[in-house]
């Protein structure tokens, strides 16, 4: 009862962002680039420092300066181990929280100086979110949790149920898309969170440790659907992780530590054996 209390909280909290949102803050969130313009980031950080407070005079700091580009269409895997910073830096790439200082440009719109309906509005048309415990609402089937993010972009009805049940499709869910939470696995409870995050065509794909709490063989579907949501659909994709393997099979690999980008490099592209 704990368990689904919290679940339908997170759902409320959520809810609360994303619905906190105007038509004006909705048309301020994209620029295009001028014809003939060299592509822009979509992720442009520029020295980010993130510090919390623990009682006065204490102050923490996770992270120390970060600077990170990444392109439309890479695939870039932020890898490092418990403690690193991945976690504070994944909540400011995805506009859960904003740094204590430095600047932050997400598709063309300043963050740091972004109002709170532009924030939630980026957070529900700009972002898809994939977390490692699949954040769903225990009481919804997963047709109803993929039609979520749709509702609060105030999609109709019928396209709502029509986008998801192609997105189900998609990786794999075509046969449970009446079954709730409680009555899949693992592994499909993640295809269901890629769906949803998929559905409302987002600019980038946000994923924290997508397989975390998967076996290696599940894993291994999951990263396939990562890999064809990149090639097949071109999304940009962040995957948050402390394993070197699944990072490896992204396009570009940043290592953290300490709250600091210490390396950069190249990944193989080649898909672990799992």
């Amino acid at each position: 009862a704990c368990k689904m209390h919290d679940t339908e909280q997170f759902a409320k909290e959520v809810a609360s962002k994303l619905l906190d949102e105007t038509p004006e803050a909705s048309r301020k969130l994209h620029l295009p680039d001028a014809p003939g313009e060299a592509p822009r980031p979509l992720i442009e950080m520029h020295d980010i420092h993130k510090s919390y407070y623990i009682g006065k005079p204490n102050e923490l700091e996770i992270l120390h300066g970060i600077s990170l580009q990444v392109y439309p269409g890479e695939f870039v895997a932020i890898v490092g181990e418990s403690g690193s910073g991945k976690s504070t830096l994944m909540n400011i790439i995805g506009v859960l929280d904003k740094p204590t200082s430095g600047q932050y440009t997400l598709d063309g719109v300043d963050i740091h100086n972004a109002a709170d309906n532009e924030l939630a509005a980026i957070r529900n048309r700009k972002i898809g979110f994939v977390f490692q415990t699949y954040n769903l609402i225990g009481r919804q089937s997963a047709l109803k949790n993929v039609e979520l993010p749709m509702l609060y972009a105030g999609v109709p009805a019928g396209e709502r149920t029509r986008r998801a049940k192609e997105w189900l499709t998609r990786v794999g869910m075509a046969e449970r898309m009446k079954h709730q939470p409680n009555e899949l696995s693992g592994g499909q409870k993640q295809r269901v969170a890629i769906a949803r995050a998929m559905v409302n065509e987002p600019a980038l794909i946000l994923a924290d440790e997508p397989t975390g709490a998967l076996d290696s063989q599940t894993s291994r579907i999951v990263m396939d659907l990562f890999h064809e949501m990149h090639e097949k659909y071109h999304k940009t994709i962040v995957l948050i992780t402390h394993n070197p393997q699944l990072a490896e099979e992204c396009q570009r690999v940043l290592t953290l530590r300490d709250g600091l980008i210490v390396g950069e490099r190249k990944g193989s592209g080649e898909r672990a054996a799992l």
